[in-house]
């Protein structure tokens, strides 16, 4: 009979901190008058917003709820754009 191996890993060994990800871009949970503050120098409304689900991991991660908005900065090459969010539930 061949030599088996088994090799045991904690599960947490395969859970990446997604911050810590060059992929995952930084959010940022706005308060209420910086939510008010974009939407009116952007001329929208809260639900003219893209939506984001409650059960997004980052959403999860920042403890955001429904109807708050989150900024997001993504990187393209050299240049950091921010857009806006409106968390929705699933």
């Amino acid at each position: 009979m061949p030599a088996r191996l088994a090799l045991i890993f904690s599960y947490g060994v395969f859970l990446a901190e997604k911050r810590e990800n060059d992929f995952v871009p930084v959010h940022i949970l706005l308060n209420e008058k910086e939510t008010e503050d974009v939407l009116s120098k952007m001329n929208l409304r809260r639900d003219n917003l893209p939506k984001l689900l409650s059960e997004d991991p980052q959403v999860k991660k920042i403890g955001a709820k429904a109807g708050q908005v989150l900024k997001i900065y993504r990187k393209d090459g050299e240049h950091e754009y921010e857009y806006y969010r409106t968390v929705v539930d699933a």
